[in-house]
């Protein structure tokens, strides 16, 4: 097997891999361990009481305190940012599916939960009493106040309410081709015989498509400016598409996990935040401007159907459109979170399929033969054992019963998405590849949770399953990959997001 690390993607990996490691050690923090765990490996979680919902102030002081692991509040967030799969497995190894801790900065003291039944009692829970936790999120400073991912209440039903026509049905449809030709154009570019970043390539495409949908342009002109046969990109709109593979290419070195940690629980981008984010917004502002002066702005939309124009022609409750700011933290959150979980998934799908060569080749044949069945498994499989989102957060407003304990109001229930995926009483053999386990099997919402729950669950789901199809697919037919016995690519965790460290690192042989 040809040596990687004469590469120049291979040296992009291993550094980006050595300094989080390198930052761990320091700390004093074991080496990451749970991605390498054998298959037949148990997880520890199973059983528990599956009463769960809210109860009164004295209901909730009778009942059980659940178990808080030891430790100062400084310490266990360090190791929740740089270990987090670590933390959570070697806690509920100790402490069963509902423990409590205490993260200096963000949301403060938290529950955590893993039951699937608890996870119901929260996702179909009113958000007058359960809301997202959003405004403890570390995307907050990111993508603002205003956006569909961090406002809440009647804000968040309204915004949703205008943008999930664009995500489903034949808004999606309709966004097939442009899902192909940016897959294609992707494909066409892939160099045999040298490794590569999977997320790389995944990030081409996805970010393509989602810039085609906001702005309504031509996927080929994206990212160069060339002509088709729908508008081409102006030089506002590629400055945005840079500026975004700048700002998330730098969110993968450690000086992100230090500014991630200086603005927590800050609203507004702080220091070195806000210097990364100043290019961006200003790419942005300066595509709003060109739509306004085009009367793009108008209640109809200036005859556009694209996002952007759908958003500039919305008007809130008071008959006014949406301010500068507000379609900046929408349009942000569409492109960033429209493509980011996406690329990332199409990373892991085939970190985990290099790895399972009977796997991978029983992939490959399917996708010759248009089993979609199979695909579909393979999809759910690498969701399940890598979700991209492991954590989502919820807050307390009442007091709440999870199993045997009590919980108080005003804490923050995280579901970690990451344990449920992998509790044996769920997922037999959790650790293993398996895609066989989703064959003829419709997972319920609250066992599989790839893209979040309730009336938080992702509004582009829609669109992120149609592209990964396409890809993987793809991907299968064209393009013969070496598989690999080399370990596990080490899970990091950046802002809300579980990225493969090496960006799911994979060598052609041949492309068709």
């Amino acid at each position: 097997m040809t040596s990687l690390t004469t590469r120049p993607a291979a040296q992009v990996a291993k550094a980006r891999a050595g300094v989080g490691g390198a930052l761990g050690r320091r700390l004093g923090l074991p080496e990451a361990q749970w991605h390498l765990w054998p298959a037949d490996a148990a997880s520890g979680l199973t059983g528990g009481s599956d009463e769960a919902g809210p109860v009164t102030d004295a209901e909730a002081a009778a009942m059980a305190a659940a178990p808080m692991p030891p430790g100062r509040p400084i310490g266990t967030s360090l190791r929740y940012v740089l270990r987090e799969g670590d933390l959570m497995f070697g806690y509920s190894r100790r402490y069963g599916d509902v423990f409590r801790s205490d993260l200096a900065g963000g949301p403060g003291r938290v529950v955590i939960v893993s039951n699937p039944a608890h996870i119901k009692s929260l996702m179909t829970a009113s958000p007058s009493v359960v809301p997202s936790a959003t405004r403890f999120s570390p995307l907050r400073p990111i993508i603002g106040p205003d956006s569909v991912l961090t406002s809440i209440g009647a804000r968040h039903k309204q915004q949703r309410g205008l943008l999930l026509p664009q995500f489903h049905g034949r808004a999606v449809a309709s966004y097939q081709e442009r899902i192909v030709s940016a897959t294609a154009a992707g494909i066409d570019a892939w160099q045999p015989g040298t490794p590569v970043r999977l997320a790389d390539i995944g990030q081409q495409i996805t970010l393509d498509v989602i810039m085609s949908a906001v702005f309504g342009i031509e996927v080929a002109s994206v990212a160069t400016g060339t002509s088709g046969s729908a508008r081409d990109a102006t030089p506002a709109e590629r400055a945005v598409r840079t500026s975004m593979v700048r700002l998330l290419h730098l969110s993968t070195l450690p000086i992100a996990t230090v500014a991630q940690l200086l603005n927590a629980r800050s609203s507004e981008p702080r220091g070195l935040l806000r210097m990364v984010l100043r290019p961006l917004d200003a790419a942005i502002y300066a595509v709003i401007a060109e739509r306004r002066r085009d009367g793009i702005d108008r209640p109809d939309g200036g005859g556009r159907t694209d996002i952007l124009a759908v958003l500039m022609a919305a008007r809130g409750d008071d008959g006014n459109p949406l301010g500068d700011s507000e379609i900046r933290d929408e349009l942000l959150t569409l492109v960033l979170a429209g493509h980011e979980t996406t690329y990332n998934s199409v990373a892991w799908t085939f970190e985990r399929l290099t790895r399972h060569p009977e796997v991978y080749a029983r992939a490959v044949e399917a996708a010759n033969d248009g089993d979609r069945a199979y695909l579909g498994a393979v999809i759910n499989e690498s969701m399940r054992t890598r979700p991209v989102v492991p954590v989502v957060a919820r807050e307390l407003l009442q007091p709440w019963r999870f199993g045997e304990y009590g919980i108080d109001r005003g804490i923050v229930a995280l579901v970690s998405i990451l344990m449920l995926h992998h509790r044996d009483d769920l997922y037999p053999r959790p650790f293993a590849f398996d895609p066989d386990r989703f064959i003829g099997v419709k997972p319920s919402p609250h066992q599989l949770m790839p893209f979040g729950g309730g009336n938080r669950r992702c509004l582009g789901a829609g669109l992120a399953m149609a592209e990964l199809e396409v890809v993987v697919t793809e991907i299968l037919r064209r393009v013969d990959l070496e598989t690999t016995d080399r370990p596990a690519e080490r899970p990091r965790h950046r802002n809300v997001t579980m990225i493969p460290t090496d960006g799911g690192l994979v060598t052609a042989v041949a492309r068709r």
